[in-house]
């Protein structure tokens, strides 16, 4: 795989509504794969690979990763924070952050307001958001000098190798970006209008594929993310969803989207002829851009297609390089096919 492209996808930082630094990259890297690229009044990144003109399928994946703003600065310096996507409280103690200012970033350690357990008595109590804040090492009057409300914290980690895995703290979605520049460069011929969109605030309520969908158009929508692999210790295996190693997964339905039926089937039948590791998945909670994809104008036929990632929305998410190239391929041989798929009712 092409581990330096993933890295830097990863490694740019891209909070909801703060997605720049990481759009001029994908403006960048798309540029060459497509016939015109645009970007929309929300931030979207708009690339369209054309064919015959006939039927028009839309892929999705999210730039924003989850991340927080910087929302009061106390009279000690000390940064409290906004979060800005789903975060869990426990992953989150004695982590290294970047406070992102006009000046460059800011390195500091995100740290509940709690007591330290040499002086703690009785057991810790659950951690809550609002208890968190960042201590960058500095007076307040220079944090004041330096950082403005809004500035974007984002987590300080790099993207890395794990045997036959990789790592990183925002695979959710950069790793989906990746496999939709893959699988562009991967199509051999395609009758379809590809349009290939970048899209913005997807970790807070789907906010950047609706109106990207309503003014593309399209015939299908793709969507492309990561999904839960529960298949680690402290897990029933019937609450796994998908399994690291076992292949791209096809979606069935989550708690945003119900797949196209027929969509699904298509999906299976490809990946089955063309000897394609994959799975089909059931996630019960949380949702793709395929959420606002699908009821965009008059109804749009979806689907999500999932790469199998553990340790969501933590610093320690982690995919499967065979996973990875399985929804590569399977990708780019839907796109080859899409003009076939049978979206009636």
């Amino acid at each position: 795989m092409n581990f330096d492209l993933l890295k830097r996808l990863c490694e740019t930082p891209s909070v909801p509504g703060r997605e720049e630094a990481l759009r001029a990259t994908v403006r960048e890297i798309m540029e060459p794969l497509v016939d015109e690229l645009r970007v929309d009044a929300l931030g979207n990144v708009i690339g369209t690979k054309r064919g015959n003109g006939k039927r028009k399928v839309m892929l999705a994946a999210h730039m924003d990763e989850i991340g927080f703003l910087v929302k009061f600065i106390d009279k000690k310096g000390f940064i409290r924070l906004q979060p800005v996507g789903g975060f869990d409280p426990r992953t989150l103690v004695a982590q290294r952050v970047l406070v992102h200012t006009a000046a460059g970033p800011l390195r500091g350690a995100l740290m509940p307001g709690v007591q330290p357990i040499h002086l703690m008595q009785g057991d810790p109590k659950p951690l809550k958001l609002e208890e968190f804040f960042v201590d960058v090492g500095l007076t307040a009057d220079e944090v004041k000098e330096r950082v403005e409300l809004g500035d974007p914290v984002t987590m300080d980690r790099t993207t890395e190798r794990l045997g036959n895995c990789v790592i990183s703290k925002s695979l959710d979605d950069r790793l989906s970006l990746y496999v939709m520049f893959e699988a562009l460069k991967a199509v051999k011929s395609h009758e379809v209008d590809i349009v290939a969109v970048a899209t913005v605030q997807e970790e807070v309520g789907l906010r950047g594929a609706g109106p990207a969908a309503y003014s593309i158009q399209p015939d299908i929508g793709v969507a492309l993310d990561i999904t839960l692999a529960v298949d680690i210790p402290g897990n029933d295996e019937e609450l796994a969803v998908t399994r690291l190693g076992e292949g791209a997964a096809i979606k069935i339905m989550d708690g945003s989207s119900i797949s196209h039926p027929k969509l699904v089937q298509h999906f299976k039948e490809i990946a089955k002829r063309e000897g394609i590791p994959h799975q089909l998945e059931i996630l019960p909670r949380g949702g793709t851009d395929a959420g606002t994809i699908q009821p965009s104008r008059g109804g749009i036929p979806s689907i999500t297609l999932s790469t199998p990632t553990r340790y969501v929305h933590t610093v320690n998410e982690s995919a499967h390089e065979r996973d990875i190239q399985a929804a590569v391929d399977l990708l780019a041989r839907y796109l080859e096919q899409a003009h076939t798929s049978d979206i009636s009712y």
